[in-house]
């Protein structure tokens, strides 16, 4: 019996996220109960690792399936990029915020929107390694995937290579993610913000930033994009543009929009037309 309450003492713990306990019981057998921090970390990680994985390998893909059959068009391409980016957000947005790209997860730390150190390591600054890590292994998992299934040539790399000057790639890629963050910080990080149509508004961005510089640049918009392809298939000319790239862009998006974020309230305390804002309406009313 006392057994027993001392299980109920722990799992009560391991619920709270308190503790973990390895200790042997009175009956000599061990108990192990995993803190739900520990749960909550591994889940991120695998959201990040599968969203990066469908990003990559649907938008690459469209690239590759292009290049090969021909049967997709670049505005096809445009498309795809979009779409893959807009249902992963809504998919596991919601567990990991679907950074899906060590620019935003940098960027969001830096901007103090994402934190280095996880509650159950309150000393490591695990986090953000471990978000980066989850996003290069899911690109090359995915690349490693189409690489097997594809008849991928050189001429058929799905991977991003400067077409022009190493110089004119870097400007894109700034400018391009720039604008990418600069939405995600509006549509992601404030509370004024439609939060139900963040995905839309993210997966038209990306799209449109495609159509604008995958001609020049390939329009990676973020280095596990590219590191992933170029691991896989060795290609690794001009990589460091999409490294650098859209670190600075991301930074910079990020900052400018800091710069005018002029107030926390929520749009409902700023207007009273509250219709179209479902979500922002349940906020206000649990607030009162």
């Amino acid at each position: 019996m006392a057994t027993r309450t001392n299980d109920i003492e722990e799992i009560s713990k391991m619920e709270e996220g308190v503790a973990t306990s390895t200790e042997p019981n009175t009956n000599g057998e061990t108990s192990f109960y995993l803190s739900t921090k520990a749960v909550t970390i591994i889940q991120k990680f695998i959201a990040e690792v599968i969203g990066t994985y469908f990003i990559i390998f649907a938008g690459c893909g469209s690239v590759a399936v292009n290049k090969i059959y021909g049967s997709v068009t670049f505005p096809g391409v445009c498309v795809t990029w979009g779409l893959i980016v807009m249902v992963m957000i809504y998919t596991v947005g919601h567990i990991s915020g679907a950074h899906f790209n060590p620019a935003v997860t940098i960027t969001f730390a830096i901007f103090r929107g994402f934190p280095w150190k996880e509650a159950m390591f309150d000393d490591i600054y695990v986090q953000v390694p471990l978000y980066i890590v989850a996003q290069l292994m899911g690109s090359i998992l995915a690349s490693g995937t189409l690489a097997l299934a594809l008849d991928v040539t050189p001429n058929a790399y799905f991977g991003t290579v400067p077409v022009g000057s190493d110089g004119q790639s870097l400007v894109m890629e700034i400018v391009i993610t720039f604008l990418l963050l600069f939405v995600i910080s509006g549509v992601g990080t404030d509370d004024r913000a439609v939060g139900e149509l963040n995905g839309i508004a993210i997966g038209m961005t990306i799209l449109l930033n495609v159509f604008v510089a995958g001609p020049v640049s390939g329009a990676s918009m973020n280095p596990a994009r590219s590191i992933g392809p170029a691991i896989v298939k060795h290609v690794f000319d001009g990589l460091w543009v999409y490294v650098v790239g859209p670190i600075i862009g991301a930074i910079a998006g990020a900052f400018a929009y800091n710069l005018i974020r002029f107030t926390d309230k929520p749009l409902g305390e700023l207007t009273r037309s509250r219709s179209f804002l479902k979500g922002q309406s349940k906020n206000n009313l649990s607030e009162e």
